[in-house]
């Protein structure tokens, strides 16, 4: 295996093996119930599908890998643990206007988790798509001035 080497701002270069980030991957139950939840609810794009196998969604350069039961992304591993839905790891979907957006997909029946949460970063509340992944839905907190003030210091903010 050959070492990508990548430079930096630094004199040094470091190698790695990590061409990009793909995308994120999913194990589902059932792959068009799945891919109508991303598309109808969500307003993500069907890039491909191969039921009752695969699917790939996206919005925007994030790609959503959908894997069915059998699949080989899905397979157990060689300690025999399954693979399978759920969990707490999950996806960020940013937002504006959260409350509005829960009650919008509450009334259309979907599942979420908790309640609407609010830190320091912003509000967010977790959606769980129909096998039990979780998507955090999140709006960030609105910049302050002495929060802008720092991130055009640390040029992370265009004015």
């Amino acid at each position: 295996m050959r070492a990508n080497m990548k430079t930096g701002s630094s004199a040094k270069e470091s190698p790695t093996i990590i061409e990009g980030i793909w995308g994120v991957r999913y194990q589902v139950k059932d792959i068009s119930r799945a891919v109508a939840f991303y598309t109808e609810h969500l307003g993500f794009k069907l890039d491909m599908q191969f039921p009752p196998a695969f699917a790939a969604v996206s919005i925007g350069d994030f790609k959503l890998i959908l894997s069915g039961p059998g699949t080989s992304g899905a397979r157990p591993m060689p300690d025999g643990r399954s693979q399978e839905p759920g969990g707490w790891n999950r996806i960020m979907l940013q937002v504006t206007n959260l409350p509005d957006r829960v009650e919008a997909l509450k009334e259309a029946g979907l599942h979420f988790r908790n309640d609407i949460e609010v830190g320091p970063g912003g509000k967010q509340i977790q959606l769980e798509d129909p096998d039990g992944n979780p998507i955090e839905l999140f709006e960030p907190a609105p910049l302050s001035g002495l929060r802008t003030l720092a991130m055009r210091l640390a040029g992370k903010l265009k004015v």
